[in-house]
C-alpha cells in the first residue's frame, strides 16, 4: 500500500471503530482486517498504529480541533500534523485518486492549519485532557496516585508489550525463546513471572509454530501473576469463578501438572465455548467448564469443596487502558456504580465454593480503590470467617514481591505490566 492508501485505510478503520462504541477496537479491527485479507501484515501493521496513536491521544485531538466536528478524517490528519508533519506533507497524504483519501476540503484545510508546528500537548489543557481520562474520574485518581499520577497516566498512553506465558506442559522458557527465535521473534524472560517472554512492539505471532503447537500463550505478565497468587498445585481442586476465554485457567492447569481438578465458570456460554480450542491446543484435560445461570444448584451442591477459587471480575479495566485506549472513551461513571454491586454479589457467590483452610483470591484490571481494597475491606465485614493473607506470606516466588503492602497492586509505570490487584483471602476454622 502506498502511504496514502494507508492513511485512507486509517480513517476507515476509524470510522468503524467510532461507529461501534461498545465494541472493543480491537475486536473491531480483527472484523476489519478479516474482511480486507488483500492488506499485508506491514500494511495492517501501519494502519493499526496509526489509529491507536488516534485513540491514545483522542481528547487532546479533541481539545485541538476546538469546536469542529471530530470527524475521523480531521482527527487523522490532526493526529499528523502534531507528531510533526507539514501541512504539504499531510496535504499530499489525502491525495484522492483510487486508493487514497479525498483531498481536504477547504474548510477542513482551514481547521487543521493552525496545528502545524504545534505538538499534541499545550500548557491550557485541563489536567483530565491532558491525561485522557473522564473528568469525572479524575479526583480518584489523584487521590490514588498523588505526584505520581502524571506518570502512571503517561504509562498507560505507551503501547504495551506482547507477553507471553510459556506452557509448562510443553517445554521450558529456554525451549519457548528458541523456538520464537526461529521465527524471527528476539523474546527476553518477564522480570517478575517465571513463565514469561515480553517480545517489544507489536508482532503477530498466531500464525507461527510456537503458539500453534501451544507452547505460549498471549498473557499480560500481571495477569500471571495473579495466577501464580492462587497457589494452585497438583491434586487439588480449583474453581476458575469468571474464567471468560480461560487465560489464568490454563495457567493454573500448568501450575497443577494437569493433576487435581479446575473448573472454568463463566455466565457465557460463547466465552467458555471460545476456551475450548484454547485448553486443547494447550495439553490441558484437567478442566472442565460449568456455565453458570441463574438459580443454578450447582453453587450449593460444591459448596466448601474446592482448595482454591479465583474470582478475577468483571471490572472498570482502567488498568488495561495501554492495550485498549478506546475503553477509557467508553467508560461511564454509571459503569463504576453498577459493577462495584456486582463485584460485592459475584464475591458472595463464590466464597461458598471455598473449603475451610482453602483461599479465595480477588483479582481486578482495575486501579480504582472502590473495585480493589474497598471492595475487600468490605467483604471482610459479611464474612468474619475470611481472613487476608498479607502479600508477604501470599507471594509464591522466591525473590520478593514486586510491591508492597498487603497486596498484590501493580502498574504499567512501576512494573511495565498492566494495572492488576489480587487480593488472597483465607477461610479460617
Amino acid at each position: 500500500m502506498t502511504p496514502a492508501a494507508r492513511i485512507a485505510a486509517a480513517i476507515d478503520l476509524l470510522t468503524v471503530v467510532e461507529g461501534a462504541p461498545k465494541r472493543p477496537a480491537d475486536a473491531v479491527a480483527n472484523d476489519f482486517f478479516r474482511a480486507r485479507r488483500y492488506i499485508g501484515s506491514g500494511d495492517r501493521r501501519a494502519v493499526s498504529e496509526r489509529v491507536w496513536n488516534v485513540l491514545r491521544a483522542r481528547r487532546r485531538l479533541g481539545w485541538w480541533l476546538g469546536d469542529a466536528p471530530p470527524t475521523p478524517r480531521l482527527l487523522v490528519a490532526a493526529s499528523l500534523l502534531l507528531e510533526g508533519w507539514a501541512l504539504s506533507g499531510v496535504a499530499q497524504a489525502f491525495s484522492g485518486g483510487q486508493f487514497g483519501a479525498a483531498p481536504l476540503d477547504r474548510g477542513e484545510r482551514g481547521i487543521v492549519a493552525r496545528l502545524e508546528g504545534h505538538t499534541i500537548d499545550h500548557p491550557s489543557m485541563p489536567d483530565a485532557v491532558r491525561l485522557e481520562v473522564p473528568d469525572w474520574l479524575l479526583p480518584g485518581l489523584q487521590s490514588r496516585f498523588g505526584p505520581s499520577l502524571f506518570t502512571e497516566m503517561a504509562a498507560l498512553s505507551e503501547p504495551a508489550t506482547l507477553d507471553l506465558r510459556v506452557n509448562l506442559l510443553k517445554g521450558d522458557r529456554e525451549q519457548a525463546r528458541a523456538a520464537l527465535a526461529a521465527e524471527g521473534l528476539d523474546a527476553k524472560p518477564t522480570p517478575l513471572s517465571p513463565w514469561g517472554l515480553r517480545i517489544e512492539g507489536r508482532r503477530s505471532i498466531t500464525d507461527g509454530p510456537a503458539f500453534q503447537s501451544g507452547l505460549v500463550e498471549i498473557q499480560d505478565e500481571g495477569s500471571q501473576l495473579v495466577a501464580l497468587m492462587s497457589g494452585a498445585a497438583p491434586g487439588m481442586r480449583v474453581v476458575d469463578w469468571c474464567a471468560g476465554a480461560g487465560g489464568k485457567t490454563l495457567a493454573m492447569a500448568a501450575m497443577m501438572q494437569n493433576r487435581g481438578q479446575v473448573v472454568a465458570c463463566d455466565v457465557s456460554a460463547p466465552r467458555l465455548e471460545g476456551a475450548v480450542r484454547r485448553l486443547r491446543r494447550a495439553g490441558v484435560h484437567n478442566v472442565e467448564r460449568h456455565l453458570v445461570t441463574t438459580g443454578d444448584k450447582w453453587l450449593k451442591r460444591r459448596a466448601g469443596t474446592f482448595d482454591r477459587v479465583l474470582v478475577d471480575a468483571p471490572c472498570s479495566g482502567t488498568g488495561t487502558w495501554r492495550r485498549n485506549p478506546d475503553a477509557r472513551l467508553r467508560l461511564k461513571e454509571s459503569d463504576l456504580s453498577e459493577l462495584v454491586p456486582k463485584q460485592a454479589s459475584i464475591l458472595d457467590d463464590a466464597q461458598t465454593l471455598v473449603r475451610k483452610g482453602g483461599r479465595l483470591v480477588y483479582a481486578t484490571c482495575s486501579l480504582l480503590e472502590e473495585e480493589n481494597e474497598a471492595q475487600v475491606r468490605g467483604f471482610l465485614l459479611r464474612h468474619p470467617d475470611f481472613a487476608l493473607i498479607p502479600l508477604a506470606r501470599a507471594w509464591p516466588l522466591p525473590q520478593p514481591a514486586p510491591c508492597g503492602g498487603d497486596f498484590l497492586s501493580l502498574t504499567p509505570a512501576r512494573h511495565r505490566t498492566d494495572g492488576f490487584f489480587a487480593a488472597v483471602l483465607e477461610r479460617v476454622a
